[in-house]
């Protein structure tokens, strides 16, 4: 699987992408953010605050609870306004 960062979650880890291949423990979203925030401590600040996640699973708007089960691609990016 492919893992996307985007705009400050990029910029706070220091790269763009990871391809992994998660436990089969995790299956959601959520459970992709723990995962990787357990990696280092990078991830783990990057992460900390859930409230400023936004989430596209196989390039569609997800939740942390949408399942990550057979899934390409994760992307992480923070909230996006614009006018």
């Amino acid at each position: 699987m492919r893992v996307l960062y985007f705009a400050r979650f990029r910029q706070v880890l220091g790269r763009g992408s990871d391809d992994i291949t998660p436990p089969a423990s995790v299956t959601t979203v959520g459970g992709l953010l723990e995962h990787l925030a357990a990696t280092d401590e990078a991830c783990a600040a990057a992460f900390a605050d859930r409230r400023i996640i936004r989430v596209a699973v196989d390039q569609a708007h997800a939740s942390l609870d949408s399942s990550i089960a057979g899934a390409r691609e994760v992307a992480f990016f923070p909230p996006v306004t614009g006018g």
